[in-house]
């Protein structure tokens, strides 16, 4: 009988702690966009969207000069089949994380080489491509973190009023 009881409790335990949840019921659920250019580069973005829940981006959070993770939860992984090059500079087709630094004018975008973790641990030492981008701003206010990719190879990146157009192109 006790044995029979311990194995329940640690059957209970095991599927609590490792036990798979439903990632759509998160505050921050996942979402995903994967496009083929014009170019004929594959773009594949697997992301989380936040939501602002009455929060001001820059102030309470997204903060200016700060690294944010661009989504939430896991790290926001972008891959690209093809050698390409972002905003002129090129980038090796593969997977990366992707995280921004926001700036008045200007945001920098960072693909990292280290795609496989939870979006809080950076490492700059991992970083394989840092460009900067112009920060635009929106007439519609976007509630929850949203990217976009055209056939243009345009990767939007949208969350309040704030919108940072990504241009990708083949390398070849």
């Amino acid at each position: 009988m006790k044995t029979t009881a311990i194995l329940f409790m640690l059957t209970i335990i095991c599927t609590t702690v490792f036990g798979q949840t439903d990632k759509s019921k998160r505050p921050s659920p996942p979402d995903s966009v994967k496009v083929t250019t014009n170019d004929g580069v594959t773009i594949d973005i697997h992301y989380s969207r936040p939501s602002l829940k009455g929060r001001q981006i820059g102030v309470d959070i997204v903060k200016i000069g700060e690294v944010w993770r661009t989504g939430a939860n896991e790290a926001t992984t972008v891959a690209f089949d093809k050698d390409v090059l972002v905003e002129g500079k090129k980038l090796p087709k593969g997977k990366y994380s992707l995280y921004t630094i926001p700036g008045e004018q200007e945001t920098i975008v960072i693909f990292n080489k280290t795609w496989d973790q939870w979006g809080t641990k950076y490492d700059k030492n991992q970083d394989a491509l840092r460009v900067n981008v112009s920060s635009q701003t929106n007439n519609l206010a976007q509630e929850q973190f949203k990217i976009d990719v055209d056939k243009s190879g345009k990767i939007g990146l949208l969350w309040g009023d704030y919108v940072l157009p990504i241009q990708v192109k083949s390398a070849l």
